[in-house]
């Protein structure tokens, strides 16, 4: 069985092509011309081409059984972004033809859990939960959504055979951007000097990765999956990165107009440095919040296993110090 995927030289993408390589798939990836650098060395067919380019999406899935969509523009700055817009949505589009003019035997496409509302500690966000992460402003959450709908809205009306997973925020080994790695770095060279009284849900990338591929035969037809895992307040999260790497927890807290007051200014200063803000106002409103989430539908219906996120650290650690990201500064 052949899966064509997406993204697959991303953070998530390479995870999910490892597992799909150990499960004994064979594995076709859409790259970017020159781009791919993250599958060296695995057993993968790469195909160059461009998501926004129908034709290329639709040839390169010719002849596969199945597709994992993994791309997505996952840039917060500048909060509105074309672009963002144009991979998350049109690409999503491209792909949805691919897998009809294929006539794949099903599609699992990446979302994301703030597709759903969030909750408190007493009552996390699941799949149920009305979307409120509009009053925020960025695209990039606005456009994931839209692309949930176009997917949701061929398998009622086109027949698509299509689930979707939407992982929370993701840890784990192979982040070569990286991408929410780059936290984890911070913290470990000390750039992190605070934390707000929000929190979040975090994940070991490898739990979404198996949730994903069990999604190829698993789960039902037009459903959502939330990928979660530990609640964690920012303080928390904090603390267990300190024990595990053993460095210094950021002990300053950071109050709620503080904390929005620097990201107005950090946003300002872009206009100044065109440095793209740390923290932007936007990012600022989100830190403040309970971003918690409950995966008890997709430890049930798509087997997603539960791996402390300890684990997660220690092995995004262990991967960022063998390829040198921990000596960059």
């Amino acid at each position: 069985m052949k899966v064509f995927v997406t993204g697959a030289d991303g953070f998530l993408g390479t995870n999910i092509v490892r597992e799909l390589l150990h499960r004994n798939y064979a594995v076709k990836a859409l790259v970017q011309p020159g781009r791919g650098v993250a599958l060296k060395g695995l057993k993968v067919e790469t195909v160059d081409g461009d998501l926004l380019n129908e034709t290329d999406v639709v040839q390169a899935a010719q002849g596969c059984d199945y597709i994992v969509h993994a791309a997505a523009n996952t840039s917060i700055w500048p909060a509105r972004s074309e672009i963002v817009r144009k991979v998350n949505i049109d690409g999503t589009r491209n792909v949805i033809q691919a897998a009809l003019t294929a006539k794949v035997k099903r599609m699992v496409s990446v979302g994301s859990a703030n597709s759903f509302g969030n909750g408190t500690l007493e009552k996390p966000g699941n799949e149920e939960s009305p979307f409120t992460a509009g009053q925020f402003g960025l695209d990039y959450i606005d456009s994931k959504l839209e692309a949930q709908k176009l997917i949701l809205a061929s398998v009622a009306n086109d027949g698509l055979d299509a689930i979707i997973v939407n992982p929370t925020f993701m840890l784990g080994p192979y982040d070569n951007k990286p991408s929410s790695g780059a936290l984890l770095i911070a913290m470990y060279q000390g750039k992190v000097p605070g934390y707000t009284a929000g929190g979040r849900n975090f994940i070991y990338v490898k739990d979404v990765a198996t949730a994903i591929c069990n999604g190829l035969i698993m789960g039902r037809k037009g459903e959502c999956y939330i990928a979660a895992n530990e609640n964690l307040s920012y303080k928390e999260f904090n603390q267990l990165v300190a024990e595990e790497r053993g460095i210094k927890a950021p002990k300053l807290y950071v109050p709620k107009p503080f904390m929005l007051l620097f990201g107005l200014i950090s946003q300002g200063l872009y206009y100044i440095t065109r440095k793209a803000p740390d923290i932007s106002y936007q990012v600022a409103r989100i830190s403040l919040d309970t971003n918690y989430y409950v995966a008890d539908k997709a430890i049930k219906e798509l087997e997603m296993p539960q791996t402390p996120i300890r684990i997660a650290v220690k092995e995004a650690f262990d991967w960022f110090r063998d390829n040198g990201y921990l000596e960059k500064k």
